[in-house]
């Protein structure tokens, strides 16, 4: 069975602040995350889920339980997102071998953007490493890469509640200030290392 404290934010809940708000983490992770654990443990309790851990739930659930698969890689996709996530006091710089895959930091910049404006309704945006390159993709309600032999590198959450409460319906510049503010392209480095 999962916990939220499987799941921790790794800073302080105020610490991406002014960009996302502590309330909205809040909500976000305290208690849209906790949700989706609890729904995902009720569904797996007496199945062979239940002694899954949680990528291989997602994986092995994909084709065969929607309900089972949705909550797992909410989970997952989450908690991924919160991990791309860094105290806005601490400067960072893009990968140099990322930027290079997309022409540079202004052409990965404008690439990612775009996905992840493009995304209708709910979902992600994604860099991801497929087929011996890097590519950016988008998914929509709770698909995630990993589900489909992907290697994600970098994510953003775009569904509302990732940010409405600090930006409403600006999906624009919510998208820009995680970019620009508080993307943790340390974490970035680490997925490349494959």
């Amino acid at each position: 069975m999962f916990t939220l404290s499987q799941f921790p934010l790794p800073y302080a809940s105020d610490a991406l602040a002014p960009y996302i708000s502590a309330e909205t983490l809040s909500y976000h992770h305290g208690k849209h995350v906790a949700t989706y654990i609890n729904n995902l443990n009720e569904l797996i309790t007496g199945t062979a889920y239940e002694t899954m851990p949680l990528t291989k739930i997602v994986r092995t659930s994909l084709n065969n339980d929607q309900k089972i698969f949705n909550n797992a890689a909410q989970v997952y996709n989450h908690d991924f997102f919160f991990n791309c996530l860094r105290p806005a006091n601490k400067q960072m710089e893009v990968p140099e071998k990322l930027a290079a895959a997309f022409g540079g930091k202004d052409e990965l910049r404008n690439q990612f953007r775009t996905a992840a404006l493009s995304v209708f309704g709910s979902g992600w945006a994604w860099i991801v490493y497929d087929g011996g390159s890097y590519k950016i993709i988008t998914t929509a309600n709770a698909d995630t890469p990993i589900a489909h032999g992907m290697t994600p590198i970098f994510t953003i959450d775009v569904w509302e509640h990732a940010y409405y409460l600090d930006y409403q319906n600006r999906r624009a510049e919510f998208v820009d200030a995680v970019w620009d503010n508080l993307a943790n392209w340390d974490f970035v480095a680490e997925n490349m290392k494959l």
